[in-house]
């Protein structure tokens, strides 16, 4: 019965009888040049409509999210009563995209989610142990829409550590009757206060054992996303980076990059999907820069390939944000440029090295360190060659 329903749905649009014999021919003679044309151009004004810039986080509902294996463990995983996950990456690698679908993985099932960033924190709440658990406090009962009850529970002869404790297990963790999923974004911000990140962390870890034993923490799963590795010294029984699920990001793969490019509509030879991983590393948003502007601007992407790096092109903001990073210490950029005039991988101090990295211009194989992409190492080799001079005497 669908199909004469159909043929009159047809006939009725079409101004004609149509039917299974002469579907076909009809339809190829409205589809005339001037009709594609017109369809053409709404499906270009659609895409320009749903086209999504690269900067800051996918959102939920984005056609342009490349969703990883790892996504389903960390699912599986926050559901568990002793949760305790993890994300590392560089910055720009889809950290806080992915914390986000966790969060709203979460909420799918009632869970609460309390979504803390470092970043957003002003710089005087870092000046102390008591005004950073404080603040921390205060921003998950805010999140939990329950009544901040600091005063009542914090008693300065108890110490910091324990009130913050207390004030968790005796009144946050007894007001919710679901479990919270509590994510805190950019805790690579706390290693620049040693002694509070020491605190903290091992404030988390003792929390973590405590769901052994007090079945009322078992509320409690926390997810951590970083662009780090501690560079701290910190007690091995301390730190919460060594129990739980520990993912790191990967590149985006060649199949990933194909997947990408089909979904923007773009169409690209074997050559050109080549020469853009070796521009690129893979890295998610530099990959996403240069689909967005070469559909956005109509760019064809030869053009993109040819000369990434001049200042007219479309990587030169996010190239000099890089170099700006990179000049903010004289030690990063003395061993970046080492890398970028060796032949060879090279090793780096720790410190130096997890720096590098979180910014995405490294690879760390074992302890050795080379330069993570081609876009990279053609721009910092054009700016040390330009400025050695400026360098060699700062």
């Amino acid at each position: 019965m669908v199909a004469p329903k159909l043929w009159q749905l047809l006939s009725n649009a079409l101004g004609e009888k149509v039917n299974r014999t002469n579907c076909r021919a009809v339809l190829e003679q409205r589809l005339d040049s001037s009709s594609l044309q017109t369809m053409s151009q709404s499906i270009q004004i659609q895409q320009k409509i749903v086209l999504e810039p690269p900067e800051g986080q996918v959102s939920l509902s984005s056609t342009l999210y490349i969703k990883r294996d790892l996504e389903q463990v960390c699912y599986q995983a926050i559901l568990q009563p002793r949760a305790f996950i993890h994300i590392k990456a560089p910055r720009k690698m889809g950290k806080t995209s992915l914390m986000t679908r966790i969060l709203a993985y979460g909420s799918l099932h009632n869970y609460h989610t309390v979504r803390l960033s470092l970043h957003r924190a002003e710089t005087e709440v870092f000046s102390s142990l008591e005004k950073f658990l404080r603040w921390f406090c205060a921003n998950v009962t805010h999140q939990l829409g329950i009544k901040s009850k600091l005063e009542e529970y914090w008693d300065e002869d108890m110490g910091d550590l324990m009130n913050c404790t207390i004030y968790f297990q005796g009144y946050v963790l007894q007001e919710i009757s679901t479990p919270v999923i509590l994510a805190l974004d950019e805790v690579n911000k706390l290693f620049e206060y040693p002694q509070l990140t020491r605190d903290f962390l091992g404030l988390l870890r003792s929390w973590y054992e405590e769901t052994r034993d007090i079945s009322i923490w078992q509320k409690l799963r926390v997810l951590i996303v970083k662009s780090t590795d501690i560079y701290i010294n910190l007690d091995i029984n301390k730190s919460p980076f060594n129990v739980g699920l520990a993912i790191e990001l990967p590149i985006f793969t060649r199949l990933q990059l194909e997947d990408l490019a089909q979904r923007h509509g773009l169409e690209m030879t074997a050559l050109q999907f080549e020469q853009l991983m070796a521009l690129t590393g893979g890295f998610p948003y530099l990959v996403r820069l240069a689909f967005y502007h070469s559909v956005q601007h109509q760019i064809p992407m030869d053009d993109i390939l040819e000369d990434a790096t001049n200042d007219t092109r479309i990587f030169s903001e996010h190239l000099h944000n890089q170099l700006h990073s990179l000049l903010q210490s004289p030690d990063l950029v003395d061993s970046f440029q080492q890398i970028i005039n060796s032949t060879v991988p090279i090793t780096l101090e720790q410190e130096v090295a997890f720096k590098l990295k979180s910014l995405g211009l490294i690879y760390l194989e074992r302890k050795t360190a080379i330069v993570s992409c081609g876009l990279y190492k053609e721009f910092f080799s054009n700016y040390f060659t330009k400025n050695t001079v400026i360098l060699n005497h700062s």
